[in-house]
């Protein structure tokens, strides 16, 4: 993780940035190796949270489009266990 990483747990922490290409400067991680590795896993968080909520709302509009987002105030109002499988769920009459 980002704020608990360490050399212990990922010895490409360790590469040296200058020298020979090495997995660490191939990878972009011996630029984010000081104390930003947090910073990078927030952005990514924050990506995450908004590409999430875009997609949600495509979805939503897509459906909203094609069968809608609600049923109709009749159906509504009648019940949708009476309405969409003819069940009760309780009996009201004595």
């Amino acid at each position: 993780t980002g704020l608990l990483a360490t050399a212990s747990v990922n010895p490409n922490l360790l590469l040296s940035v200058t020298g020979p290409p090495d997995p660490a400067t191939r990878n972009g991680l011996a630029r984010i190796v000081g104390h930003t590795l947090w910073l990078e896993q927030l952005k990514a968080i924050g990506i995450t949270i908004v590409l999430a909520v875009i997609g949600s709302a495509i979805i939503g509009a897509v459906v909203r489009g094609v069968i809608g987002l609600r049923i109709t105030p009749e159906i509504e109002r009648q019940g949708l266990d009476i309405n969409q499988h003819g069940e009760e769920g309780y009996m009201t009459t004595t």
